[in-house]
């Protein structure tokens, strides 16, 4: 089969984002201007460079209250931080709760249950029980093409690992499981792991 996504795929669902698999999740937290709190979970997201650390996510969609754009892009816009924490599978239907469409000003920690805790070197909260969350400061929001696409990036500036997580001296994600974002609603678990050694190393 082949398709031009601009003819359409004929097909009962939309496959791009199934043959883009597995893809992490950043469950983005962020605070408004106001101090409102804002949790969502966005799996256009990745690392995308070591030096300085850095890190990515996409909104892909818009609200009616919110410009053009959804709550973390609009809060980032006003305070120029973020924090993407890390979902482990035990926390699938927490984060699966902060996925909706919820007004302004509900905040989802509080909505999912999730405790809360202060970042050390931005203004904003982070997921207390992740295993892992970077604190991350707005470098810059690159507006897609498309209606209501920004791809937003940020420098790293802190950096909070789960303890249980760091087996002699490694962060080892096999001791939470990563989530992984699939096609349609589906979604996918990491309990395995091998190594491979790049030739010339």
């Amino acid at each position: 089969m082949f398709y031009r996504p601009q003819d359409g795929h004929g097909l009962p669902h939309n496959p791009f984002n199934a043959i883009v698999t597995p893809r992490p999740i950043g469950w983005i937290s962020t605070r408004g201007a106001d101090g409102s709190e804002n949790l969502a979970p966005y799996s256009f997201f990745n690392a995308v460079a070591y030096t300085p650390p850095q890190v990515m996510f996409c909104s892909t969609s818009a609200k009616p209250d919110r410009d053009g754009t959804k709550d973390s892009a609009a809060n980032i816009r006003e305070t120029g931080v973020f924090c993407a924490n890390i979902v482990e599978f035990a926390m699938k239907d927490a984060m699966n709760a902060t996925s909706g469409p919820w007004e302004k000003d509900v905040d989802e920690f509080d909505l999912a249950g999730i405790d809360k805790a202060p970042c050390e070197a931005i203004p904003c909260s982070r997921v207390a029980n992740a295993p892992a969350s970077l604190e991350c400061r707005l470098t810059q929001i690159v507006r897609l093409e498309g209606p209501a696409n920004y791809a937003i990036f940020g420098e790293v500036v802190g950096v909070h690992m789960r303890d249980d997580c760091i087996v002699d001296g490694i962060f080892d994600v096999l001791r939470y499981n990563p989530l992984t974002r699939m096609g349609y609603q589906d979604y996918s678990v990491i309990r395995e792991k091998f190594s491979l050694r790049r030739p010339g190393q």
